[in-house]
């Protein structure tokens, strides 16, 4: 996809691997589906470990299910917090560019102004 503005140009056709791969991350695990996919895994993975006597591979209080949580948790925060300082140096890129683009619209207003009035700078 073709960007125009230079803030989109930088944080979407210049990505690396790795700021590709912490978007797709955070944008997953920031989903309704997510939340849905891991409340089932929870609630299957209880009723299974109280249900199945012979089976029980954690039983409670289920610390095998909060290392798991742990690990994930482990992992996520870090990508999670590179998808976010993207963003922020998105947003400041962004903000720079609209400062400048404001800066050059008011020096041309400016000359409108002065030729309309016979003023000048």
């Amino acid at each position: 996809m073709g960007y125009k503005h230079p803030a989109n140009i930088s944080q979407h056709d210049n990505r690396t691997f790795g700021d590709r791969a912490a978007d797709a991350v955070a944008e997953f695990v920031g989903s309704w589906r997510f939340i849905c996919i891991q409340t089932a895994i929870v609630v299957s993975w209880i009723i299974l470990n109280l249900a199945a006597v012979e089976l029980r591979w954690d039983p409670y209080p289920f610390i095998l299910l909060n290392l798991c949580f742990s690990t994930q948790a482990a992992y996520a925060a870090p990508i999670l917090q590179l998808a976010t300082n993207r963003q922020s140096d998105h947003d400041r890129e962004r903000a720079e560019n609209d400062y400048e683009v404001n800066q050059e619209a008011l020096g041309l207003l400016k000359d409108i102004h002065g030729h309309v009035t016979g003023v000048d700078k």
